[in-house]
């Protein structure tokens, strides 16, 4: 049975088959990365020694700061990146309004050279002994220390975006901004695998976050950044001659890696997981609602991140082709994800645009949907309410890709 027979086989079930619905598999999570996976690996061995001693050091660092009286705030959650805005006019950024988000994000950058997520920019510097990230409380020692530093939910990139950007418009001033951003750069060198990819969390954390993850494009956006400083881009020109060429070498990786990492079946390449083991390259679970499933989302980035690659090698091409195919194979039409007041329902409508299952089977080529349990599920009204309204499981974004794929394959010839 090809492909497009199984998609449209799995959505007639969610539409009209409830009877048939079942529990069709468990997410398995993916394996961290430890000493004894990688004993016999000299470049693996050395990357895990360093990620090591930068957690040390952030914590040692920490610890010292802490005040003899009561803690600091622990900072609030909010949508980080949106308080650091990067479409603003060119003058914005000089003014004080963006200088003072630019020196908030220098005091709240980690001494291994990251930054945390879900903080907000725009408030008060950071204080000696206050958390890097929203949620932490007490000392590093005696409660978890998550998300130092991460390249989730934008975080990282988006930083440095704006460093660069205050740092042009305003060079009286760049001097704090450049040698953020420089650190910045280097904590991206220092967290990018042998192979290519990069964690979720930096130095390494643990569990699913040391998967190679391409989840809500946060390796593309890596992979942008410094595609951006290799060639001088936009705000990036003070840049070193030495750290661009770096940069430009870490892009190199980064594209093997992609390319690796598409997943071939019956000897065809198809489309991209989003997170995989660091080691085998094999796709990986990571919450406990997210399997090792072709992703519909995440190999639509990759696939606007390749088409943007200039000139495109054949292996580029090669993989290009057959993503948009697999993207083609695989579109739901005539039918549209509607969030109702009794949740979110997948219903029949003539002339709808394509529509795409966020997660494809690997073994079964058919949607399949996740709970906080680990199972999973091949009809999305079976799993909790919580889950099936609180997660995109069905996405668009193959529409973009579908419509910019003619004009670069007229290119190539």
């Amino acid at each position: 049975m090809n492909m497009v027979k199984q998609v449209l086989l799995a959505v007639l079930a969610v539409l009209a088959l409830p009877g048939q619905a079942a529990v069709v598999g468990t997410v398995v999570p993916a394996a961290p990365l430890t000493a004894a996976r990688v004993a016999d690996q000299p470049a693996w061995r050395a990357y895990l020694a360093r990620s090591r001693a930068l957690m040390a050091a952030d914590k040692a660092a920490f610890k010292a700061e802490r005040p003899a009286g009561p803690a600091p705030a622990v900072p609030a959650s909010s949508a980080g990146a949106k308080s650091m805005p990067l479409n603003r006019p060119a003058a914005w950024y000089a003014s004080a309004e963006a200088r003072h988000i630019a020196e908030v994000i220098v005091s709240f950058q980690t001494p291994a050279g990251g930054w945390s997520k879900n903080t907000a920019r725009d408030g008060a510097l950071r204080q000696p002994g206050q958390p890097y990230a929203a949620g932490h409380t007490g000392a590093p020692d005696d409660v978890p220390w998550n998300w130092i530093g991460t390249f989730d939910n934008d975080a990282t990139t988006t930083e440095m975006r704006f460093l660069a950007r205050v740092a042009q418009a305003a060079p009286d001033a760049a001097g704090p901004y450049r040698a953020s951003f420089q650190r910045g750069l280097q904590y991206i060198f220092d967290a990018q695998y042998p192979n290519g990819g990069w964690p979720q969390v930096y130095p390494l954390q643990g569990g699913y976050h040391d998967a190679i993850t391409y989840n809500d494009d946060a390796m593309v956006d890596i992979v942008k950044l410094l595609s951006d400083v290799a060639k001088g881009n936009d705000n990036f020109a003070f840049v070193p001659a030495d750290l661009r060429e770096k940069a430009a070498q870490a892009v190199q990786r980064a594209i093997d890696c992609i390319l690796s990492s598409q997943v071939r079946i019956d000897g065809r390449l198809t489309a991209w997981a989003q997170q995989y083991d660091p080691l085998s390259l094999q796709p990986a679970g990571a919450r406990n609602f997210e399997p090792d499933a072709l992703s519909s989302a995440e190999s639509s980035g990759l696939l606007m991140f390749l088409m943007q690659i200039e000139p495109p090698t054949p292996q580029v091409q090669a993989a290009v082709d057959a993503g948009v195919a697999w993207l083609r194979a695989t579109a739901l039409h005539d039918v549209a994800w509607r969030h109702t007041p009794q949740g979110s329902v997948l219903v029949a409508q003539a002339g709808a645009p394509p529509l795409w299952p966020r997660y494809i089977s690997l073994a079964s080529g058919q949607p399949v949907f996740g709970d906080r349990d680990r199972t999973l599920h091949d009809d999305v009204r079976e799993i909790s309410a919580e889950r099936r309204d609180g997660y995109a499981w069905y996405v668009t974004s193959g529409q973009k890709v579908l419509a910019v794929y003619p004009r670069w394959k007229q290119q190539q010839h």
